[in-house]
Parts: C-alpha cells; sequence; structure tokens
C-alpha cells in the first residue's frame, strides 16, 4: 500500500470509512472519528503514528502487529471497528458536540443491532460529550450503550500524548482480559 499524496489526504475530508463489524464479537472499538490520512486510504487507524495497531499488538489481541490494511482480520478474531462520527477531518476537535451526541445514537444502535461483548470507546472526551457522561473515565463504565457493556479507552492518535504505546497497551490489555477469547 503505498502512502497517499498530500492533496489525496486533503481531498478526503468528509469522506467516510465502512465499518468492520459482524455478529460475535469480543468488542467492537471505537474511534472518535477517521482521519483525513485514514479516510485517503480507506482504513481505520491508518496514520502514520497512530498507536492503535501496536496497542492491539502488545495487549494481546493480536498475535503480530497488523498493518492497517490488514484491517479486515480483525472480524474472525471477534474485532470490530466503526466510528462515533463517521465524517473525517484533520483532527477530532472539528466535530461538534451535536455531532458526537448523533455519533453516539447511532453508535447505540450498533451495539444493540450485533451485540458486542463490550464497546470500547477510543477516546474518554468524546465518550463524555457522545453519552451525557460529564464524569466517564477510562475503563469499565456504570452504565450500558445500547444494552452493551461500555469501557472507555485512551485514544491511539500521536496527539494524546499523555500516553505511550505500552500505557495504551496495558489498558487495552485490561480489556482483553475482560472480554475473554
Amino acid at each position: 500500500m503505498s502512502a497517499p499524496t498530500a492533496a489525496e489526504v486533503a481531498a478526503a475530508a468528509g469522506r467516510t470509512i465502512p465499518d468492520l463489524i459482524g455478529p460475535d464479537l469480543r468488542v467492537l472499538f471505537s474511534g472518535i472519528n477517521p482521519s483525513l490520512y485514514s479516510a485517503a486510504t480507506g482504513h481505520h487507524f491508518a496514520r502514520p503514528g497512530n498507536r492503535f495497531w501496536p496497542a492491539l499488538h502488545r495487549s494481546g489481541f493480536t498475535e503480530r502487529q497488523l498493518h492497517p490494511s490488514e484491517q479486515f482480520e480483525l472480524p474472525s478474531l471477534g474485532l470490530g471497528i466503526t466510528n462515533v462520527v463517521a465524517r473525517a477531518t484533520a483532527r477530532a476537535d472539528e466535530l461538534s458536540p451535536a455531532e458526537l451526541v448523533a455519533g453516539g445514537e447511532v453508535l447505540a444502535a450498533l451495539a444493540r443491532q450485533w451485540e458486542p461483548r463490550y464497546l470500547a470507546v477510543l477516546g474518554v472526551t468524546a465518550y463524555r460529550t457522545a453519552f451525557a457522561k460529564p464524569k466517564g473515565a477510562i475503563g469499565l463504565q456504570p452504565d450500558r450503550v445500547g444494552g452493551v457493556p461500555v469501557w472507555v479507552l485512551p485514544n491511539p492518535s500521536g496527539l494524546n500524548a499523555h500516553y505511550t504505546v505500552d500505557t495504551l497497551a496495558a489498558a487495552y490489555a485490561e480489556l482483553r482480559e475482560a472480554a475473554g477469547s
């Protein structure tokens, strides 16, 4: 897979990426929204510097570190990916609170439909806004979304400097242990 050009990345504003979702998921991971880079490639968490794939591997969810172009292997492992908001932006802070709330409603409907063991929202601020949970914190939440237990994980974006790949992996490993195999 070759890297998209700067023009291709810029042209990806507002695009969407299809969900990776299906029956019998242990975890449905929900990013905040796709980056322009991801939308240009059509692969979730594709931007260089995003730590999702390394954290997923180091936490034990995958036997090896997958490349974003290998995302289609996830459902066979009981893992899926969606986003709170479908449209791609350069930064998540370009999303309005109303978009996050509307996206939370869509995410709840997906959880009701597919019934994963856990819904993992990758970003505590997005979770708080989308689900009107101002005290939401990293980890298992006391409330369910769409009837499904919710686990909030740190956002793996390289812009989230509070977390290293190792601390992300540790947080993801807690969810992996709870979700079982």
